[in-house]
């Protein structure tokens, strides 16, 4: 059995840092609508986190990992220890034709996609759309200000909060926590809801790390309803 991970919940803003400090990710609904990047599809509130999960670059993790509660910490992270250097070969160019077919009016800054590859938009011009298919963030040093605004200690919130990164909720899940496993009895909507099944194995990493425990068990119930 592995030691158990600490799990926090934390708020943040996200920038690039050599682009005029523009924010690209924050979990603050106003910063959001100020930068033009609100989503209304997201909830924006304090992100659960798994310290050590190593899902974040190492410089942020480390910054997470040594953080004090309530205190905001700010970490500059350079391009090389980050998204890396823009690969210039993942720039490429199509005519302008093969986005008029589809009527789509191609400009600087629209999202695309090409099979199983999502690119923007960098110049239209001469009958070339010029789709840059590198990671948003690369070829930019990053600036993340933070604050850890609690560590979630109650064994079933902690559960809770692992659900609500590997499957976007917990509503409807219940949990039995002790020492040696975790008990989860599915929600309603996991027998039809088709990202389930992929993302249960992450709420089975994310439990044993958690807790420290090597054994998940998960409890689905089909019930008929009382009759009357």
């Amino acid at each position: 059995m592995a030691d158990a991970k600490k799990l926090i919940r934390l708020t943040y803003k996200a920038y690039l840092a050599d682009a005029d400090e523009r924010l690209y990710d924050t979990t603050d609904a106003e910063a959001a609508k100020e930068a033009g990047i609100y989503n209304e599809k997201y909830n924006y509130a304090p992100m659960p986190y798994i310290v050590g999960s190593k899902t974040l670059f190492p410089d942020l993790e480390a910054a997470i990992e040594s953080a004090e509660i309530g205190k905001e910490v700010e970490v500059i992270i350079p391009c090389e220890k980050a998204a890396g250097p823009k690969n210039p070969k993942l720039i490429e160019l199509y005519p302008v034709k093969d986005f008029l077919k589809q009527e789509i009016n191609p400009y600087p800054g629209l999202p695309v996609s090409f099979g199983n590859r999502n690119g923007i938009v960098i110049s239209v011009g001469a009958g070339r759309v010029k789709v840059d298919f590198n990671n948003q963030l690369a070829g930019h040093d990053l600036m993340y200000r933070f604050t850890v605004v609690e560590e979630v200690a109650d064994p079933v919130e902690k559960a809770k909060a692992i659900l609500e990164i590997a499957f976007g909720s917990s509503d409807g899940f219940e949990f039995e926590v002790s020492d040696d496993k975790v008990v989860v009895t599915e929600a309603e909507i996991c027998k039809f809801h088709q990202n389930w099944a992929v993302a249960k194995y992450k709420v089975v990493t994310d439990l044993r790390a958690a807790f420290g425990v090597d054994r998940v068990d998960f409890v689905q119930v089909w019930d008929a309803g009382k009759k009357e």
